[in-house]
């Protein structure tokens, strides 16, 4: 008698995005080092988010698995605060 093996499916990881919230205080050119620094974006593609965040409010800056994410929001939260920027970073299910 052979005994069937059920599959064990495991689900991906459930993704999370991070976003950088618009305000009126934080230099531009500090949110594009932050894409840069803690992001990995280039220079053109940080410029690109920034700018959606400055005209829509906010935007996406990765997607990530949740504890990645969260520690991404406290990385980009400690360095605004470090230099006084009011800088606001969340994340949300994707």
């Amino acid at each position: 008698m052979v005994a069937e093996r059920k599959a064990l499916r495991t689900k991906p990881p459930r993704m999370y995005q991070v976003l950088m919230l618009n305000d009126d205080y934080t230099p531009m050119e500090f949110v594009v080092m932050v894409l840069q620094q803690y992001f990995q974006r280039d220079l053109e593609t940080a410029t690109l988010i920034m700018l959606k965040i400055h005209h829509e409010g906010r935007a996406v800056c990765g997607v990530y698995p949740k504890d990645v994410a969260a520690t991404k929001v406290e990385l980009v939260v400690a360095a605004a605060r470090r230099v006084g920027h009011p800088l606001q970073c969340t994340m949300e299910a994707a």
